[in-house]
């Protein structure tokens, strides 16, 4: 009887690399608000920052760390891919920004569509990206935030 050989990992790099990456760049289920309640308490507040595409909402928390919701509605991004763009960009920007402790939600609030463009288009991505840490700067840990 033949055994076939032991499937050798695809992965290029090493598990150490592996969780480093994580460890560093992880959007950890204790960095994002997912609760109700939660969302609820930040939204009752007022608008901290706007800009032509985004609603930031803050307060500050009990955590030492800063914790991040989305809130990307259908009716201003009805492509998936593009939905899926708004938020990846908006976690790498939160995971770059060095803020205070507090909860901040991202709401999407105008219609990002461009037609004859590809969904997730590079043009899409860097005006996204200079919103969003626009956003983010004015919560930053100097003393702005409120």
């Amino acid at each position: 009887m033949h055994v076939a050989p032991k499937a050798v990992n695809a992965w290029p790099y090493s598990r150490a690399v592996a969780m480093a990456y994580r460890v560093g760049a992880s959007f950890s289920r204790e960095r994002r608000i997912v609760k109700t309640d939660d969302f609820s308490s930040v939204f009752r507040l007022k608008p901290k920052n706007r800009t032509a595409h985004f609603i930031l909402y803050a307060r500050k928390s009990v955590l030492p760390h800063a914790r991040l919701g989305l809130v990307v509605a259908k009716r201003f991004a009805p492509r998936a891919v593009t939905r899926n763009t708004i938020k990846r960009v908006c976690r790498e920007v939160f995971r770059k920004t060095e803020l205070s402790a507090m909860d901040c939600i991202v709401r999407l609030s105008g219609l990002v569509m461009v037609r004859g463009e590809p969904a997730a288009s590079v043009n899409l991505k860097r005006q996204l990206r200079q919103e969003l840490e626009q956003l983010f700067a004015s919560q930053t840990t100097d003393g702005k935030s409120g």
